[in-house]
């Protein structure tokens, strides 16, 4: 079983939402039409690809967790797009397809840089661009009970794991470096930022979705865990919902 596995059919409802004016605006800076082709690597439950679905002719997600593609499939057809899901990993890709536009979410700091990198020189067609995204709670205090909140979950994740997913920050914070020495530098960044109301039940479950305090990390300690991060969210909530101010980011990549 996969890291994600027991995390698919919570992922897609409790993480920080892309909200619909982040892809449009991702979209008029692209130029994206119906003639555009997307991939999204590391798909999850189908997140980004669904999102830029009505701005682009063909859509295809990539992902290795079953599971994950299922919550794809069920979202896709939900809403009425034709999304290609295929099993397997960005090196696994056949080497004769090529897209407009890859799109990488919270996936990239899983990925192995160096195969990674060679692929994506063929799987990017010519004049088209790499999307490395990210949505997420602002850390400047507007969110003052997002200290808190990450302060449990530490305590509560096994510190391999967390360790793990410290990478995802760090590689998104230093995107140059990744790229670095590759035919790809990053260009423009685009960002949008929105605010809206959680509940604390979602928010209390949304860290369940997280790779080191997924339900398969904590095994027996998830309802401890669950009932720490209530208590931390009682004092922050009002009628069971909490305020929340979003980032959702795309820097730009091209050759």
């Amino acid at each position: 079983m996969g890291r994600f596995a027991s995390t698919a059919a919570l992922y897609e409802h409790l993480r920080p939402p892309y909200p619909s004016e982040f892809f449009r605006s991702v979209a008029e800076k692209l130029g994206l039409s119906t003639q555009s082709s997307l991939i999204d690597l590391g798909t999850g439950p189908g997140l980004l690809a669904l999102g830029f679905a009505p701005y682009v002719g063909r859509i295809v997600g990539v992902d290795p967790e079953p599971a994950m593609l299922d919550a794809a499939r069920r979202t896709a057809a939900s809403a009425g797009h034709a999304l290609t899901l295929i099993e397997g990993k960005v090196e696994t890709l056949s080497p004769d397809i090529s897209f407009d536009v890859v799109t990488i979410g919270r996936a990239l700091h899983w990925m192995d840089r160096e195969p990674t990198l060679a692929r994506l020189v063929r799987l990017v067609a010519r004049g088209g661009a790499i999307l490395i995204c990210a949505s997420f709670s602002v850390t400047d205090g507007r969110n003052p009970w997002l200290d808190g909140y990450n302060d449990v979950r530490r305590r509560w994740s096994p510190a391999k794991l967390w360790e793990e997913a410290g990478r995802g920050t760090r590689t998104h914070r230093d995107l140059p470096a990744f790229f670095r020495g590759s035919a790809f530098q990053p260009t423009e960044l685009v960002t949008v930022e929105t605010s809206h109301v959680v509940g604390v039940e979602d928010l209390t479950r949304r860290t369940l979705t997280y790779s080191s305090s997924s339900p398969d990390a904590l095994g027996d300690n998830v309802e401890e865990m669950l009932r720490d991060v209530r208590e931390h969210l009682a004092s922050f909530s009002g009628n069971g919902v909490v305020a929340e101010t979003i980032v959702s980011t795309a820097q730009i990549v091209k050759r």
